[in-house]
């Protein structure tokens, strides 16, 4: 891991904050390696005036006395008058709903794309990737724990504005900025912004999140993002119940108005030891994805290692993640992956017409890219994606 030192060879306090804030994976999905860079991007730490990462919330409606509804995410908070939603990241103030992370970035990277994981979005580039503190779900196995339910005022952060990350991604060569780590549903008004700057100046967006809001939102939000990925923790609707917080019909129903809206989507599927690894739900998600969204959308079948709440368990074992895949592959998908595991073969990218490799992945790294127009240059199969710039 690259971390900055000062004159005395001590790793300064930007550095020291980026490494160790987002060393673990966005919520506990694939995000658990050593960032391609870490760097400081701020000129000084100094604190900031809470003031400026205030802006009002662009998801809620205004109910009697000075209560509100946030119509951000299904949870709907009804929040009085000085007191906070779930997320702890946006407030009722006389009647007025806020966010407090606009801005508020708390912890950025360099990250290849293969790590957030989009397989067939820019292969072989960079993201610059960032996050605020917060989420709407409390999800057991988050390895990033330490922001996402952490209120804003106990994490250390940065004034950040929209202008100046789309200044950064430049500056560090990324095509794209990510929004990752946490849980971006809560930080929706700086991500829209962010991608409108980003826009503007020729660098294209994309989000790591659980997909748990309301169509409202997600098409206001997302509908600004060039790709998505959403973590689908279960096919199950007691397991987003006892182990995320949430719930599932809402995440299905996203992924399908993603789908509609035309948003390159991944799909990735954390596999737990003994919560989520039956085959019958593998066999259930696989039928879902085919009939609701199609068998070329990618699904990332994940190892579990753990972390937070769910140390008890051990790492997914390596048949029980081929077992998914097989089952997946059975049903007719095409692109199904076997994500954590560095150097299987499951990490490449298949033609599912001649079967040949046409993207070789070692780690986060694709070392061999043999698409060209958008198809197999072997027997001309289209190959669905977005493989160049």
């Amino acid at each position: 891991m690259n971390r900055e030192l000062d004159a005395q060879g001590n790793v300064n306090r930007r550095s020291f904050l980026m490494c160790a804030l987002a060393s673990g994976a966005a919520l506990g999905v694939g995000e658990s390696s050593p960032p391609l860079a870490a760097m400081p991007l701020w000129a000084s730490s100094q604190k900031q005036d809470d003031s400026q990462f205030t802006v009002e919330a662009r998801f809620y409606e205004k109910l009697a006395n000075k209560k509100i509804k946030c119509k951000l995410c299904p949870r709907e908070c009804t929040v009085g008058d000085r007191e906070r939603g779930y997320c702890g990241v946006r407030e009722n103030r006389g009647g007025t709903y806020y966010s407090l992370v606009h801005s508020r970035v708390c912890v950025a990277h360099v990250d290849p794309v293969e790590k957030k994981p989009l397989f067939h979005y820019l292969p072989g580039t960079v993201a610059f990737s960032l996050a605020t503190a917060g989420c709407n779900v409390n999800c057991k196995f988050c390895q990033n724990w330490d922001i996402s339910q952490s209120r804003p005022e106990q994490v250390p952060a940065d004034f950040t504005p929209p202008k100046r990350v789309a200044e950064l991604a430049k500056q560090y060569g990324c095509p794209t900025i990510a929004y990752t780590y946490s849980e971006p549903v809560v930080f929706s008004e700086f991500l829209m912004d962010a991608a409108d700057a980003g826009h503007k100046a020729g660098i294209r967006s994309i989000v790591v999140s659980n997909g748990y809001m309301q169509q409202e939102s997600l098409k206001a939000a997302y509908g600004k993002m060039d790709a998505v990925k959403i973590d689908l923790k279960s096919f199950s609707e007691s397991y987003y119940k006892d182990v995320v917080t949430g719930q599932l019909k809402p995440v299905l129903d996203s992924l399908v108005t993603l789908r509609k809206m035309d948003k390159w989507t991944e799909i990735v599927y954390l596999v737990v030891p003994t919560l989520n690894d039956d085959d019958a739900g593998f066999l259930g998600l696989a039928r879902w994805i085919k009939t609701n969204l199609g068998v070329d959308v990618p699904l990332h079948f994940t190892q579990f290692h753990p972390e937070y709440l769910l140390k008890n368990l051990p790492i997914t074992p390596v048949p029980t993640l081929e077992r998914a895949k097989a089952i997946a592959d059975a049903e007719g998908l095409h692109y199904v992956y076997i994500g954590n595991v560095p150097g299987h073969p499951a990490q490449n990218t298949y033609c599912p017409k001649c079967k040949r490799m046409l993207v070789e992945r070692i780690g986060f790294t694709a070392s061999q890219m043999l698409i060209r127009n958008n198809s197999c240059p072997f027997c001309q199969h289209p190959i669905p994606g977005v493989w160049h710039a």
